[in-house]
């Protein structure tokens, strides 16, 4: 008989919790996981009632649950100042779909895998230029690779000034973010605050980058030639829906700045946190650099993203009263199934904080089990694309240079944007090949 309220609660502070949490992410789920097990939750500062998650079974019914009843949509709201109201990620029912089914087609199959040649020419110009036989951190490197396919793949630039140029804008939104305190203070400053507050400042970035993102948007309707090209947004201009009808000039915005948000600061992550991995299991290098393609580097990759997940959790806001894990829980709380916990449980994962990508090879997960991209109708659209690249980047890494870790030690996860980040960026030493 499932008992009516909540699971337990975190009983600290609200600001104290969340600062916690901006600083020491991992430490504070561990702590919650050991303290009140697969299901328990917070409220944040803003009144927002979290059920964190990370039983696969209860999982299940949220993945598989009526979209209707768990909004997805309403669960990723705090987006909304970066992403827009037209984005996939914010949309629930009909509208949600209609724009999947538009997006869809350029992120699988023939069309993706044209991407290949752009990704690893990018990756081979600026893995040429990292320094030899000295520490730095491979997350500046793979956020300029990813950054560079996002902006000719998905937007279609190519000439040199305008690439640095959109790139420069979309850094100035994105880098702030990426700073633990400035990120804090967004996630605790009113948003009504005025011009000088952190959000008048972070929207003023946003509205400096919508104008070259508008401009794009703009010279590509104009473009005679616009139904030849291959890249994203020149088929989303072509896009129709099933009554005919094209994305709108604000839609199309707000889909392409949820394809950089998504496809540029997670993939980048997670090939730094890759890196910051393999250096640090000489066995699995090893192996690596006599099979630099193949299952075993997809089996690599997999683990990465297993140990170190980039997105921590998902979340569904609950439009009426449902019965989960044992609990009736009230509408308008967010059920939040954990990623991070998820992947960490033992019964699942035996001895899960070993990074053995042979797990994947001999026993693979289900999809209540691993879960790096969500789950369900609202799985993310570019998990095939994120996971192409990151096998294009790292073989033409394994190719080129030879890569091992300037300390044994193992990087820490922080919080940086959205996203788990390696403490110190993924900190390599490299030499050619």
């Amino acid at each position: 008989m499932a008992v009516k309220g909540l699971p337990p609660r975190i009983e600290m502070p609200r600001v104290v919790f969340m600062t916690r949490f901006m600083l020491r992410p991992d430490a504070v789920l561990d702590q919650a996981y050991r303290e009140h097990g697969d299901f328990f939750h917070f409220v944040t500062p803003l009144d927002r009632t979290l059920c964190v998650t990370a039983n696969p079974d209860t999982i299940k019914q949220v993945f598989r649950g009526d979209p209707e009843v768990f909004r997805a949509g309403e669960g990723n709201e705090t987006l909304g100042p970066l992403v827009g109201s037209h984005s996939t990620l914010l949309l629930d029912g009909a509208e949600h779909m209609r724009h999947r089914k538009m997006l869809l087609p350029p992120f699988h199959g023939e069309r993706m895998r044209e991407y290949g040649a752009l990704m690893e020419e990018v990756a081979e110009r600026h893995v040429a230029s990292w320094p030899q036989d000295q520490p730095f951190s491979a997350i500046e490197s793979t956020q300029a690779i990813t950054l560079e396919v996002v902006q000719r793949a998905v937007f279609g630039i190519e000439d040199g000034q305008r690439l640095d140029h959109v790139a420069q804008l979309l850094r100035a939104v994105l880098d702030p973010m990426a700073n633990r305190w400035q990120m804090l203070a967004l996630m605790l400053a009113p948003s009504r605050w005025g011009p000088r507050s952190p959000w008048g400042r972070f929207r003023q970035r946003v509205r400096e980058a919508d104008v070259a993102i508008y401009e794009e948007i703009r010279a590509r309707r104009a473009d005679a030639d616009a139904a030849e090209r291959g890249d994203v947004m020149s088929l989303l201009l072509q896009a129709r829906d099933e009554q005919g009808e094209p994305l709108s000039e604000r839609e199309l915005r707000d889909e392409l700045v949820t394809l950089l948000v998504a496809g540029h600061e997670t993939t980048a992550t997670s090939l730094a946190w890759t890196l910051e991995r393999i250096s640090r299991h000489p066995e699995v290098l090893a192996r690596l650099e006599d099979e630099p393609d193949g299952e075993y580097l997809d089996a690599v990759i997999k683990e990465s993203l297993r140990l170190r997940p980039v997105v921590p959790a998902v979340a569904r806001k609950l439009a009426e009263p449902v019965e989960l894990g044992g609990y009736e829980l009230p509408a308008g709380v967010y059920i939040v199934p954990s990623i991070y916990l998820t992947h960490r449980r033992p019964d699942i994962y035996p001895d899960p904080l070993a990074f053995r990508p042979e797990r994947f090879l001999e026993n693979p997960p289900s999809n209540t089990e691993y879960l790096p991209f969500g789950g369900g109708v609202r799985r993310c659209l570019g998990a095939s694309f994120a996971q192409f690249e990151m096998k294009v980047v790292l073989g033409t890494i394994l190719r080129h240079r030879r890569i091992h870790a300037p300390k044994q030690r193992s990087e820490r996860i922080t919080r940086r944007s959205i996203t788990f980040a390696p403490s110190a960026g993924g900190r390599i030493v490299a030499r050619a090949a």
